[in-house]
């Protein structure tokens, strides 16, 4: 999926990003009065002035990581919100998920990439703040790391059909899941300990 990590494409794939995530954190707002939604270190006192779209291109900017860090980054997310159910994608707490999963991604992707100290002033936050994110994100997923090749290309694959459509995502057909009781969170069901790997669909 070379062409999906070109820099002529990367703008593309970062403006559909910041549409995705900001659809479901609309959507996990309005439905926040009903859900039962912990509040983490992840949340901020009120929602960041700058728009995800904004805040996204920044890091993009600025943290100079590989491309294949922001599908990483979109992996992790996805695994995040899966094993965290109770802390779904919201306009409180979006933009430090997006900095910690990127950061995290570079650490794990690249082979030279910026401390904690350096992200901690391009998400607009302090240092201390960006290592206790790093550490509850990390335990967030339960240390879940490794992306596999196959998972990656899935991902990858599903981004680059959405992207080509470049139509308006719709709770029938994008790669958001509502999941039960309204609980909407990115869900990409993978299954990475069968020996074949399989391609999983999109869960809906």
């Amino acid at each position: 999926m070379a062409e999906l990590e070109s820099p002529s494409v990367m703008p593309k794939l970062i403006s559909f990003l910041s549409s995705l995530l900001k659809r479901v954190a609309e959507s996990n707002d309005l439905n926040q009065q009903q859900l039962h939604q912990k509040i983490s270190v992840f949340h901020g006192l009120t929602c960041p002035t700058i728009s995800i779209q904004s805040y996204l291109e920044r890091i993009f900017k600025y943290a100079n990581c590989s491309p294949s860090c922001f599908i990483v980054a979109y992996v992790y997310l996805d695994r995040f919100t899966q094993r965290q159910p109770s802390l779904p994608i919201n306009s409180f707490n979006v933009h430090r998920l997006l900095i910690t999963s990127v950061m995290v991604a570079a650490k794990f992707m690249d082979d030279l990439y910026y401390n904690n100290a350096y992200y901690a002033k391009v998400g607009g936050i302090t240092t201390t703040e960006m290592n206790f994110l790093e550490v509850d994100f990390l335990f967030g997923l339960g240390f879940h790391l490794n992306v596999t090749p196959g998972t990656f290309q899935a991902y990858c694959a599903h981004l680059q059909r959405e992207m080509l459509l470049m139509q308006p995502l719709t709770l029938a057909d994008s790669s958001l899941s509502l999941g039960k009781s309204l609980k909407a969170h990115l869900c990409f069901n993978e299954d990475e300990s069968s020996s074949h790997q399989k391609q999983q669909q999109l869960a809906v």
